[in-house]
């Protein structure tokens, strides 16, 4: 649910269901071998094709404290996926003639600046204007803490608009918070009852549903952060994210739910064509995702230490979902070797092997690096045998080395490049790289 800029042995459970000639098992399967044996990642995924589920996985563990380990039936927070259900209950209820998108939100909440100005279908495609409250620093001092609709709203209406209503878009959890009351009051329940009735009850997902406190006994996974160790993460309080992130799902009732929904199983086809409609590359709880000369559609999500991806390719008919509780390799690599594995497209599995350096052998490294053409400075430092990085505004992260003079972070698909004679720093990720000249 909070936006971050740089920076989620044996197999617990494998199994293959209607196994697809073009999906490359074996390979995949390495990789979460290697990952669970390095303890990169603990969590979930499953690939589903027309509905059927083709590979599905889990390692690592639910609670690091008690060993309990990750199987199928394994729970996570899925933070910002939970906009795909909101924004389709949404649609929902336009259907049934519980509202209009086109409708204007002062009769629900006449305190938002500009609310007079902006509609229900505003809020579905972030051009509302209204303020990201999960942006502001104070957000992490209450978000443990249990909060009214009231509350919400106040803390909503406080933050006012950071821009006139439809004439951009930016992503705003807000949105999506006012979105599940606006459901509420036009169904008259709660929110968790609208999700029970509308999709998941219809839908026979059993793994879904508006979450509360962390449950082991219900198969629910605590989240971790990494520092030489698991670390726990503290529990977000689901009354504050709501329709915005407050939803518990697994991988496998993720690909069910997406696939019935492009199948038009939950709402129509005007709805769903009105949904993926993309303006500014915001669709009404969806994006779109590039791979190769494919075009997927759905979210991603993050919530504590949760991370989640929901897409979906429909001229193949394919899903993938995957959900984690704590990462130190990037997600998204994840995801493109699921892709890989059934497009037959080439894919590497890490070693995660690396070298040491001599405290001495980290001094050509240290120092500012920039470019104009690059929105922050790198600083590089270190800490003995320990190479540091930090972006402006954000955290230090560390740096392994992977041969002389390349270092990389993992969990953000981050790669560095040093280039001493020349004071340069070559910082690659996601595909793009930038060049960056020491101070």
């Amino acid at each position: 649910m909070v936006k971050k800029i740089l920076i989620s042995m044996l197999l617990s459970l494998s199994f293959v269901i209607g196994y697809s000639q073009k999906m490359n098992v074996a390979k995949l399967d390495s990789l979460f071998h290697i990952l669970e044996a390095k303890d990169k990642f603990m969590g979930s995924i499953a690939v589903a094709q027309n509905g059927a589920l083709i590979y599905s996985k889990s390692i690592g563990k639910d609670d690091v404290e008690t060993n309990k380990k990750a199987t199928n039936l394994s729970k996570y927070r899925i933070g910002s996926i939970s906009k795909t259900f909101t924004s389709t209950l949404v649609f929902k209820a336009a259907e049934e003639k519980k509202l209009s998108l086109n409708q204007t939100i002062e009769i629900y909440f006449p305190t938002i600046e500009n609310a007079s100005k902006i509609t229900i279908g505003n809020l579905l495609n972030h051009r509302s204007g209204i303020h990201n409250f999960t942006n502001d620093p104070e957000y992490l001092k209450y978000n443990t803490e249990p909060k009214s609709e009231q509350q919400m709203i106040e803390i909503i209406a406080k933050g006012k608009s950071d821009f006139e209503p439809n004439s951009k878009a930016d992503y705003s959890n807000s949105n999506y918070v006012l979105l599940s009351y606006i459901l509420q009051k036009a169904y008259k329940k709660p929110f968790a009852t609208i999700l029970q009735d509308k999709i998941t009850k219809p839908l026979g997902l059993k793994n879904t549903y508006v979450g509360s406190k962390i449950s082991l006994q219900n198969n629910e996974a605590n989240s971790y952060r990494f520092s030489d160790k698991w670390i726990k993460e503290t529990e977000t309080d689901m009354s504050i994210p709501m329709g915005a992130g407050a939803i518990v799902s697994n991988p496998t009732d993720l690909t069910l739910f997406i696939d019935h929904l492009f199948a038009y199983k939950i709402i129509n086809e005007s709805s769903l064509a009105q949904m993926t409609t993309l303006q500014d590359n915001y669709g009404m709880g969806i994006f779109q995702i590039p791979f190769y000369d494919k075009k997927g559609l759905g979210h991603t999500g993050g919530i504590d230490e949760f991370r989640s991806v929901l897409y979906y390719f429909e001229a193949d008919k394919i899903a993938v979902a995957l959900t984690s509780n704590g990462k130190t390799y990037d997600n998204n690599e994840i995801i493109k070797a699921a892709l890989s594995s059934y497009f037959d497209k080439p894919f590497t599995i890490p070693t995660f092997k690396n070298i040491e350096l001599k405290t001495e052998e980290l001094d050509p490294y240290l120092g500012e690096y920039s470019d104009a053409g690059f929105p922050m400075t790198i600083t590089v430092t270190k800490d003995n045998l320990k190479l540091f990085a930090q972006a402006t505004g954000q955290s230090a992260f560390p740096l392994e080395a992977t041969e002389k003079d390349n270092f990389e972070f993992v969990a953000a698909g981050i790669k560095l490049e040093f280039r001493p004679n020349e004071k340069l720093m070559v910082l690659k990720q996601g595909g793009r790289e930038f060049k960056l000249t020491k101070k």
